[in-house]
């Protein structure tokens, strides 16, 4: 069984570890650093308030050991405001937090008319899988071996680079729990790596 650990600072982290939960998975909240000394096999940042969970982190002492962490190979998740927190570059002149996976992105990007929205699309090799979008950013452009998973309305929405995923989109509220059975893979091939 995997065990995950979950950024719960700010934002939507138990409906995360309800999902995983369900899948099999241990999970548990990380709330200061101390936390982040639990053997962990998997990282979730939820959504949220990117600027919020950006500060705290710094505040709590956690940034420098999450980057860590995730550099060597730690296999995260992000959504929404995580995959703010992971990016290299914010468009709109915020600072850049964990800045772990070459990415730019915009904040906000769908604006107050559309700032939240339902739609449908692919997922990788998945079909069909519902999108949620709630004042969600996206992803301005990508630098080398980031793979595209996801583009709705010319826009890219997910990606995974190494063992780094992020989605601007919330599975965690849909009920449709392949993309966290996508991550639960990368956990399972990183443990299987590792002789675990």
């Amino acid at each position: 069984m995997a065990t995950i650990g979950i950024l719960a600072v700010q934002g939507a982290f138990r409906e995360h570890a309800d999902v995983l939960r369900s899948l099999g998975s241990d999970c548990f909240e990380i709330r200061n650093a101390r936390d982040l000394g639990r053997p962990m096999d998997g990282l979730v940042l939820p959504g949220g308030e990117s600027t919020v969970q950006g500060k705290l982190i710094t505040d709590l002492g956690m940034g420098d050991a999450l980057r860590s962490m995730i550099r060597d190979g730690l296999p995260v998740f992000g959504t929404c405001a995580g995959m703010i927190l992971l990016a290299e570059r914010i468009d709109d002149g915020h600072v850049a937090h964990l800045a772990t996976m070459p990415i730019a992105v915009r904040r906000n990007a769908y604006g107050r008319q559309l700032g939240s929205f339902s739609a449908t699309g692919s997922f990788g090799p998945l079909d069909g899988v519902p999108l949620e979008f709630i004042r969600a950013p996206v992803i301005e452009s990508v630098g080398d071996g980031v793979h595209v998973l996801t583009e709705h309305g010319g826009h890219t929405v997910a990606a995974r680079y190494g063992n780094q995923l992020v989605t601007s989109f919330h599975p965690e509220l849909t009920g449709d729990t392949r993309v966290h059975r996508y991550f639960l893979d990368m956990v399972s091939g990183r443990r299987t790596a590792a002789g675990n």
